[in-house]
């Protein structure tokens, strides 16, 4: 007999869900009571002392090739049917992952499409035909893209929560065999960066009703300067990208690509600043929380002439709270070793 996993059974319950106040997943905590996966391993770090450290890949080279030697190093759990999640801008954005890259990647990687969701905030792709008109403009036209709200919510349970038991996602989101998490790392206006975990937490939650959660506010008309942050936003985040990461459990993996890091999100378009810290590179991993970390860490390495305005950017918005708070939800591990592979 077949065994009928977690996938399965929201498989099955996408099917039915249109509305994430009309469907409850509370029932099942015990159907999906499995250990979150993470990748961190017994290895040797730099010091020489042995410990438990999540394996995180480096290079400076900024291009499709080094995107996948990357990829390569990571994706044993990825299989199935794949959804990329890449953020995929505002029209005409000028910091948003070059669209060569993406296209490598995707043609590697079998039954694979790019995922995206709609906005709160009105805008560029605040409706799927405004949203499938930004993804002409920008040339994502090289393959699917599935807006997985389009058609729906589905409830994700969040395992351990303080502030949520369940997250409204996208419903195709179930669809799904497996995740890659393409990152472009940057500053954010609210969240002070935003890396995989905010691709992932705001990224899969559907446009208005799972952002208007994890953004904590009641009524997004209010003005943005009177929206919850800080501390808040960064937990309703770290909570939201839990429910995804649970969700494919070791079929997901993380790439953050460090280029053109404005302290602005790509969701400013046209309007984002020019960026004043000079391009670093690419990690990969299996752990979400390592990934940002190293990412944190290879910022904060560099020169205070150069990295300062994203630095005062993550620090005004209280954004390591991601860091400490993904660490308190046992997400993945902080501690790891950076492997160049130049």
């Amino acid at each position: 007999m077949k065994k009928f996993t977690r996938r399965d059974f929201l498989k099955a319950a996408g099917t039915a869900v249109v509305g994430a106040a009309a469907y409850n997943l509370r029932g099942m905590q015990q159907v999906l009571a499995e250990d979150p996966a993470v990748g961190s391993k017994q290895v040797r770090g730099g010091s020489g002392s042995a410990g438990s450290r999540a394996k995180v890949y480096f290079t400076r080279h900024i291009d499709s090739e080094h995107l996948l030697k990357l990829y390569n190093l990571i994706n044993e759990g990825i299989y199935g049917k794949v959804a990329i999640k890449v953020h995929t801008g505002e029209q005409h954005g000028p910091n948003i992952l070059p669209r060569e890259m993406v296209r490598a990647l995707q043609q590697q990687i079998p039954d694979s499409v790019l995922v995206e969701t709609n906005t709160l905030y009105h805008g560029d792709r605040d409706t799927t035909p405004k949203h499938r008109e930004t993804l002409r403009v920008n040339g994502w036209t090289f393959c699917p893209v599935d807006i997985m709200d389009e058609d729906g919510t589905v409830m994700l349970p969040v395992r351990g929560g303080r502030h949520f038991q369940e997250v409204s996602m996208g419903k195709n989101i179930v669809n799904y065999d497996s995740m890659v998490v393409l990152t472009h790392f940057k500053g954010h206006a609210m969240g002070g960066f935003g890396g995989s975990m905010k691709n992932i937490a705001i990224g899969c939650a559907d446009g208005k009703i799972g952002k208007a959660q994890v953004h904590g506010v009641a009524d997004p008309s209010m003005s943005w300067d009177q929206w919850p942050a800080k501390e808040l936003l960064m937990e309703n985040m770290a909570e939201s990208a839990k429910a995804t990461i649970d969700y494919f459990g070791k079929h997901i993996v993380y790439i953050n690509v460090m280029r053109r890091m404005s302290v602005d999100c790509d969701c400013a378009g046209v309007s984002a600043a020019e960026p004043t810290i000079p391009d670093i590179g690419i990690v990969a991993s299996t752990d979400i929380l390592a990934v940002d970390q190293a990412s944190i860490d290879l910022v904060y390495a560099k020169p205070k002439t150069d990295n300062h305005d994203l630095v005062e950017r993550i620090e005004s918005r209280h954004g390591l709270r991601q860091l400490s708070y993904m660490r308190e939800l046992k997400m993945g591990n902080d501690k790891y070793e950076l492997i160049d592979i130049d």
